[in-house]
């Protein structure tokens, strides 16, 4: 709709507030030349109208769409609060003997994004291929789960959800955190080297400097006008969450509701197309069903994180002490889409950087679609789980898709030419 005031100061030659657009505007200025003003705005009429009715058309389809989840959680083996231990090592046969994964999910989104439905679930994969995937379900927060601080979730409820696992199990697992969930796994094995066998990030952000500099300010901006507001409630709203996921990439709400009014058109579908309809659906109504952000932990992370990049300067602190990857001498893959709108691959290679026995792989995926997207069991689930199955085996890992081959020698030891 912008097009309509665009276009009149297009033809007026007044672009003055880019100035780096002067010469593509004079280049679209030279080709209206002889052109019927009339006739191109009764074109663009149609062309606005087209793309709203698309929009609009796209969102009704989405309402009216059939599909809703129905996988059944797998038991909880351990609760506290609103936060439970799903044990997807149950769901198979061989399930309980096999080597523990504990998996610790963002706390700003619903864990089940890596369970989102039977042909796009990451952890009940891993439990197929022999490994036993223990999913940290952190629930929204309740009246005490207000108060709290990033200190509060990792030492008081990460630490014993670790404890859980290691009697559980009786086996040291490999903790693997998604997107914010991978900075709350690096600070337990900052906290708790010697009780895991290795670490595993996916889509985390480390240096909030790093490719994402004015989203890091906008960031810090708002703490200040939003601090009344998270003071009264207890809490970050999701809606604002969401607003600000928005500020990203702005329009691609619009594009993402327009491509899906093609695909879910009414008459007979084909499987494919009714295949990505219930995809398509089902991850929008996660993305939908958010979670707010404890009031404490929403001002350390936009003024600490975004606004004073403390996890890279490392200054960021638990319980007291400093997060610092370079003391964590874990073996550690860190996975960094390649195509992540959300944390971009110069934030995430900062983390791979500053482990001291890490590997980077690079998909070329985006944040959510390297653990729901059709290609994400060839380019990243089906690598990941041999990396995991070699890292318990204490033998070479493989390198993934877009990897890095090689790591560097533990400080103060020599490589052995491993890859």
């Amino acid at each position: 709709m912008s097009s309509r005031a665009g276009l009149q100061m297009l033809k007026a030659g007044s672009i003055d507030w880019k100035p780096e657009l002067a010469p593509a505007a004079a280049g679209l200025r030279e080709s209206l030349d002889g052109v019927d003003p009339e006739a191109l705005d009764a074109a663009l009429e149609v062309e606005v109208r087209r793309r709203l009715d698309a929009f609009l058309n796209g969102i009704l389809a989405y309402r009216r769409h059939p599909y809703r989840r129905a996988l059944a959680d797998p038991p909880a083996v351990w609760a506290e609060g609103p936060m439970r231990l799903l044990d997807y090592g149950a769901t198979h046969p061989a399930g309980q003997d096999a080597p523990p994964v504990l998996v610790v999910p963002a706390l700003v989104n619903r864990a089940y994004v890596l369970d989102l439905s039977e042909r796009r679930s990451l952890l009940r994969y891993l439990a197929a291929q022999g490994l036993r995937p223990i999913l940290l379900d952190w629930g929204a927060p309740g009246e005490v789960e207000r108060g709290f601080t990033l200190t509060h979730y990792i030492a008081g409820r990460l630490e014993p959800a670790l404890d859980v696992v290691l009697a559980l199990t009786r086996r040291k697992p490999v903790v693997v955190g998604y997107c914010m969930g991978g900075l709350l796994a690096l600070a337990l094995a900052a906290r708790r080297e010697p009780d895991l066998a290795a670490l595993v990030t996916l889509a985390t952000p480390f240096d909030f400097h790093a490719g994402i500099g004015p989203q890091a300010r906008l960031a810090d901006a708002m703490v200040g006008p939003m601090t009344p507001l998270i003071e009264r409630l207890g809490e970050l709203p999701v809606d604002l969450l969401q607003a600000m996921f928005t500020t990203i990439d702005p329009l691609g709400v619009a594009r993402k509701f327009c491509a899906f009014a093609g695909v879910a058109e009414p008459g007979k579908p084909s499987p494919a197309d009714s295949a990505r309809a219930d995809d398509f659906v089902a991850l929008e109504d996660w993305l939908n069903d958010g979670v707010a952000l404890a009031g404490p932990v929403a001002r350390e992370c936009l003024a600490g994180w975004y606004g004073a990049n403390t996890p890279a300067r490392g200054e960021w602190r638990v319980a007291g002490s400093p997060v610092r990857p370079e003391e964590v001498r874990l073996r550690a893959l860190v996975v960094a889409p390649g195509n992540d709108r959300i944390v971009p691959l110069e934030s995430a290679r900062a983390l791979a950087a500053a482990l001291p026995d890490s590997e980077l792989w690079v998909p070329p995926l985006g944040h959510i679609g390297m653990i729901v997207a059709g290609r994400a069991e060839d380019l990243v689930w089906r690598p990941l789980t041999a990396w995991l199955h070699a890292a318990f085996a204490r033998r070479s890992v493989p390198t993934g898709p877009g990897g890095r081959r090689g790591r560097r020698p533990r400080a103060g030891l020599k490589s052995r030419g491993r890859t």
